[in-house]
């Protein structure tokens, strides 16, 4: 899945529109102009598309954590400049307040099967060895189920 793809997607589950969005970059202390967003939620195919990095989506998604649990105190903590599924799982469970039978119900919505122990293991360090990367389907499925449990 490319960012931009991940972007329209989190945008669709909380239908939110564009001022929405750019206030959203806004929390993460991130100023991007209309123009900005337009390129990075237009398709691969379409003229004027931009892609948008993994720093610009880390920002975007420290934004979400800000918009639905509300800013902490203190410095921010700063932007991710190389993302992975995980990271991004981790940050919407993070922003959504989700714990794992939560985050297994919402997988289940997109009809994406998961035990608690492989759930698990997409949360802890690389260089653990019950460790497993998250495959785009699962993040698909995730952001799928994030939609039909969320969008109004």
């Amino acid at each position: 899945m490319t960012n931009n793809d991940i972007l329209r997607r989190i945008r669709y589950a909380f239908a939110w529109n564009d001022a929405k969005m750019i206030a959203v970059f806004g929390l993460a202390e991130h100023r991007v102009t209309a123009e900005q967003l337009s390129g990075w939620l237009k398709k691969e195919e379409e003229p004027g598309y931009q892609p948008c990095s993994d720093m610009e989506l880390a920002i975007f998604l420290n934004g979400v954590i800000n918009e639905k649990r509300g800013k902490k105190e203190g410095q921010q903590s700063p932007p991710e400049q190389r993302l992975t599924n995980n990271i991004i799982v981790r940050k919407l469970k993070i922003a959504l307040t989700l714990r794992d039978d939560d985050m297994l119900a919402i997988l289940a919505l997109a009809e994406v099967r998961l035990s608690k122990h492989e759930l698990s293991a997409f949360f802890r360090r690389p260089d653990h060895q019950h460790y497993r990367e998250c495959h785009d389907q699962v993040l698909r499925g995730f952001l799928k189920g994030v939609a039909l449990k969320y969008r109004a």
